[in-house]
This record gives structure tokens, sequence and C-alpha cells, in this order.
């Protein structure tokens, strides 16, 4: 057996992008840095996003067998938490308040507007960039919507962070997550080897 294990294959977030656009927006062409309609969502945390994936499955009982008899795939639920740092910035507070990104363009250098009492079904097209050097890992996932959020604590020892948690849906011509890696130049034949 050939030993693969090439430390190169290591990754160590140096950067950590988040950008949004309407929902259903076209993934950015390949790694180009995302352009118009996409925007930042600005800095986060040292900690990126936890990406995670829960399965959840059903058993079929019949009588007769001490053990199922099928098991259904019945859902899988994709979802993305990530602290933002900064807690004034226009699409983070519509994110986080539940309202249209319109809704918080200043006059005067202020605004003011109202939370619904209801939640909106507000959902957008999000990109997750992470950057190791050469080496890059897209996720573009063409429906989200925040469906969770964290206490808010304004405090004078540290920014006021903004904890929000994203699940992703299934897009008009694209899967709820798609995901790419730029492997930098690092050689990975070696996990491929030609077959008889």
């Amino acid at each position: 057996m050939t030993d693969t294990r090439n430390a190169d294959l290591t990754f160590g977030a140096s950067d950590y992008l988040v950008h949004m656009a309407a929902l259903n927006t076209a993934s950015p062409a390949a790694f180009a840095d995302p352009a118009a309609p996409w925007l930042c969502l600005g800095w986060v945390t040292t900690d990126g996003g936890t990406f995670s994936i829960e399965d959840e499955t059903t058993d079929i009982q019949a009588a007769g067998s001490l053990e199922p008899i099928r098991t259904l795939n019945s859902r899988s639920t994709k979802t993305m938490q990530i602290t933002f740092q900064e807690a004034i910035n226009p699409l983070i507070r519509a994110l986080y308040d539940n309202v249209p990104v319109a809704s918080l363009e200043p006059t005067a250098g202020a605004v003011t507007y109202d939370l619904p009492d209801k939640p909106s079904d507000l959902r957008y097209a999000f990109v997750f960039d992470t950057i190791d050097g050469d080496k890059k890992v897209r996720l573009y996932m063409p429906n989200g919507k925040v469906t969770a959020r964290g206490e808010e604590q304004p405090q004078t020892t540290d920014v006021w962070g903004v904890q929000l948690t994203m699940t992703f849906y299934k897009g008009a011509s694209a899967p709820a997550v798609r995901r790419s890696i730029d492997y930098g130049g690092v050689d990975v034949s070696g996990f491929f080897p030609v077959g008889p």
C-alpha cells in the first residue's frame, strides 16, 4: 500500500471570507474574487465558520424481525455557524434583524427601522472562501437563510460579535451546497491510481 500522507494537504485557514447576493445568484467562476452583485459580509472571528451536515434516517420496523427491515434517508440538513465582528455592518444587521438590506440605508448618516413581529422568509445566496496560501476551499450555497441567532452583547472589553446560523436549501438549478477545492499545486495523483 502506498503511503499518501502529505503535510501540504493540511489546511490552516489564513483568511475566511463570506459573501452574499440575491437568492439563486450564480456562483463566481472558478476561484475568482466575487464581484458585483456579491457583497462581502466583513470580518469574522478567528474561529472562522463551522459547517455541519446532519443526516436523519427513519428505521422501518416489521413483525417477525427484531432488526429494522429498511432504513430511509429522510433529511440532510446543512448549516454554517459564524460569528461576525462588524456588528453594525448593514448586511449583518439585515441578516440578524431579519429585515431587507434596503431597510438599513441611512439618511444623514443614521437609520431607524422596525424589526418584524412575524419572521420574514428572507433568503440569499452565499459564498464562503477559506484560504491557506495557494490552497483554497469554496462553499457555494444558492439558497440560504438565517435560522438561529446568538445573543447580542455589546461590551467594553471586545468587539460586539454577531453570531448567525444559516441553513441551506436546494437552489433553482444547483444543489444546496457545492464545494470547490484548489489544491494549490499539491500533487494528489497518488490518490487516484490508474486502473487495469
